[in-house]
């Protein structure tokens, strides 16, 4: 038997009552788990199913090329964040963006750490928080553009240049990132709501470029909608 401190990135409801949980763990990284029972009519623990939320269970350790099966499942926190329709959004976009990128993750505790400082920043109501999130991400797994004196970011070689090379990144959007990057993901910094759209999209871009496979989720047209 082991213990887990995980943050839930998405669920799958299996048979009747049961669950499989795909989580990121501080332990073992990004890991899929077995949970029995979760939704019978008198589980109540049920409404623990929620993205990003902070669990803290125990395993009971598989066979080899088995599913672990958890047995205690509580959570460690909980979250204000999910009453609030735009940080919701933000929460379901983030999950569902990490459950892609972090899947063959191994242990990796500035991750972990840093999507806790994220879950502490929705909880402040920082509505911009996961977009200076993602680029925190580039920055942890050193795929992040390399400082430079030009004004225009190259999303494909992760260099700035003296001229634009691509529609989506302008001066206004190109700065952003070095300033992001600058004062190394600091959360205070603002970002105008007018160019967050385009901020995002620069940022989809970016991964397509930097992270192999990278598909974009589901999800962003109904956040792009949310914080029109």
């Amino acid at each position: 038997m082991t213990s887990q401190n995980a943050f839930l990135l998405s669920f799958l409801k299996y048979g009747e009552n049961d669950a499989i949980l795909h989580c990121f763990t501080e332990e073992d990284g990004f890991q899929s788990y077995f949970l029995r029972g979760i939704y019978t009519q008198k589980n109540k623990k049920r409404a623990f199913l929620l993205p990003l939320n902070h669990l803290f269970f125990s395993v009971r350790t598989a066979k080899s090329g088995s599913m672990q099966t958890i047995s205690r499942f509580e959570t460690l926190s909980v979250q204000d964040f999910y009453s609030d329709i735009k940080i919701n959004t933000v929460v379901f976009f983030v999950a569902d963006f990490l459950h892609q990128i972090l899947k063959d993750e191994n242990k990796n505790l500035l991750i972990f750490e840093n999507i806790e400082e994220f879950s502490e920043q929705l909880n402040q109501k920082n509505y911009r928080a996961h977009l200076i999130f993602l680029i925190k991400i580039l920055m942890i797994n050193g795929v992040a553009p390399l400082p430079g004196n030009g004004d225009f970011l190259d999303p494909e070689t992760g260099t700035f240049r003296t001229s634009q090379v691509h529609p989506l990144f302008n001066v206004e959007i190109s700065l952003l990132w070095k300033t992001i990057i600058s004062k190394n993901g600091n959360y205070s910094i603002k970002i105008p709501p007018k160019i967050r759209r385009d901020f995002l999209d620069s940022l989809m871009v970016y991964y397509h470029y930097h992270v192999p496979e990278f598909k974009t989720p589901v999800s962003l047209e109904v956040i792009q909608q949310i914080f029109e």
